[in-house]
């Protein structure tokens, strides 16, 4: 007997289910990338300049253009909700694998997992916080944007504009939520204007090249 569930048409419809699942993964992985790789701080000389994970985040901020784009500020907010639950649950569970039991033998193991996935609450608070409101802020306003430019033409300005407005949000809610009160107040703008500078100049480097190429392919193959 044949036991096969029949494809529902409606529900298949083409543009609708493949490219969207497949952005909205790489969009929640590159976000758990991004804080799992901040345990690591960049240095340059004697600065300090900035977590390993800005080197991925601005990625999840071209995702997060290219579902506005593509399906609308709607679509791009329940992607960021979903990406921020799925947050809320790694550090759940990492937390939860710290705190399990394990053999003597393992201590060294045991002291590198903790490293990595024992975040620091306010840490943790500042990320999450941060990223729903800044993601939010960047999908919101290339929306904005693209209203006011009457038209689909000059889509670098929507997305540079809208990820700078983001990452505004994004970097300086971060920084003051994780560090006020624990590191000096000229070190905190420091930290503010580094990152956001760098997580700009990234995204205009890379994060919007690949959104054109991203987007135009989706329209053409899929929309």
């Amino acid at each position: 007997m044949n036991t096969k569930v029949p494809e529902n048409p409606s529900q298949n419809r083409k543009g609708d289910f493949t490219p969207l699942v497949v952005i909205s993964a790489l969009l929640v992985t590159l976000y758990l990338t991004a804080n799992l790789m901040a345990v690591k701080v960049i240095r340059i000389g004697s600065l300090s300049l900035f977590d390993a994970g800005t080197l991925t985040f601005p990625f999840t901020y071209m995702l997060g253009d290219v579902l506005a784009e593509v399906w609308g500020y709607r679509t791009a907010r329940r992607v960021i909700l979903l990406t921020f639950m799925c947050n809320a649950l790694l550090v759940l569970f990492t937390g939860i694998g710290v705190a399990l039991p394990y053999p003597d033998y393992m201590q060294y193991m045991q002291d590198a997992y903790a490293t990595v996935y024992t975040y620091v609450p306010r840490i943790v608070v500042a990320s999450l916080i941060s990223f729903l409101l800044g993601g939010l802020a960047n999908a919101g306003s290339l929306v904005l944007i693209r209203r006011l430019q009457h038209g689909d033409a000059h889509l670098w300005i929507r997305t540079v504009g809208s990820s700078a407005v983001g990452y505004l949000f994004d970097t300086v809610l971060f920084v003051l939520i994780a560090f006020v009160g624990t590191v000096p107040a000229a070190d905190i703008v420091f930290m503010i204007v580094v990152q956001y500078v760098a997580k700009l100049v990234i995204e205009i480097l890379f994060g919007t090249p690949l959104a054109y190429g991203c987007i135009g392919f989706l329209k053409r193959r899929f929309l």
